[in-house]
């Protein structure tokens, strides 16, 4: 049984999964809040403009950091739905290689549900904290800084 999931890594499957358990819109936001609450605090020295994601509603920012050839991101959001989607990505996304995490594409979403419920905004917002650390992963495998 072959489906787009299986190409997703563990982690990030293993996410898609409880979404998808979860029929209900509300149940679905009560999830990323969750999320949002666990998600370790980021020391406010890194809340720079360099690390700000650009084209979001809210404040968001996400640093990244290279150690033993896995990428490990911190985030923060003022928002706390957005919040939670910067938790459910870090969850996601921490401890793969740059190549992994360049090889993934944002079409997940779709398949938790999340899409039709966010806004276009908080849509928007979710594709550009992905293609932040995506690129930041980029950095990373080019050897430039992030």
């Amino acid at each position: 049984m072959s489906s787009p999931e299986t190409s997703l890594p563990p982690n990030l499957a293993r996410i898609v999964e409880k979404f998808k358990r979860r029929s209900d819109p509300k149940k679905r936001y009560e999830q990323l809040l969750w999320y949002a609450k666990k998600l370790e605090a980021m020391p406010e020295e890194s809340k720079v403009e360099e690390n700000k994601v650009k084209g979001c509603v809210s404040q968001v920012y996400i640093t990244a950091d290279f150690q033993d050839g896995k990428i490990w991101y911190k985030g923060d959001s003022d928002a706390q739905l957005v919040k939670g989607l910067v938790a459910l990505l870090i969850e996601g996304l921490n401890g793969l290689t740059p190549n992994e995490i360049i090889e993934v594409t944002p079409d997940f979403i779709e398949e938790t549900g999340l899409n039709v419920s966010l806004t276009p905004s908080r849509a928007n917002g979710f594709y550009n904290i992905f293609q932040m650390m995506k690129k930041k992963a980029l950095a990373f495998q080019l050897g430039t800084s992030a």
